[in-house]
């Protein structure tokens, strides 16, 4: 379709009459994105909690375990006596 081909269709489809839009809509709108916000809120507060929490972890078995340490030879090596 060309420009003004589309721009003709919207504008037939504005001059139409508009439907009927039910009376609560609006409110009922607003109290679900209200909902919507609270649990988003309470996701990002629990990840936030989660992601805390597995850093400490982390930070604790690191701290206990020292895994930049080289383990110890499993065998001595030998004694060349003087």
């Amino acid at each position: 379709m060309r420009h003004g081909d589309k721009e003709a269709a919207v504008r037939r489809l504005l001059d139409t009459p508009h439907p009927p839009v039910p009376a609560g809509l609006g409110a009922l709108a607003a109290a679900r994105g209200d909902r919507m916000r609270r649990r988003e809120r309470a996701l990002r507060r629990v990840g936030g909690v989660l992601a805390g929490l597995a850093a400490l972890g982390f930070t604790v078995w690191a701290a206990e375990v020292r895994p930049w340490e080289t383990p110890p030879a499993a065998t001595t090596p030998p004694f060349a006596g003087p």
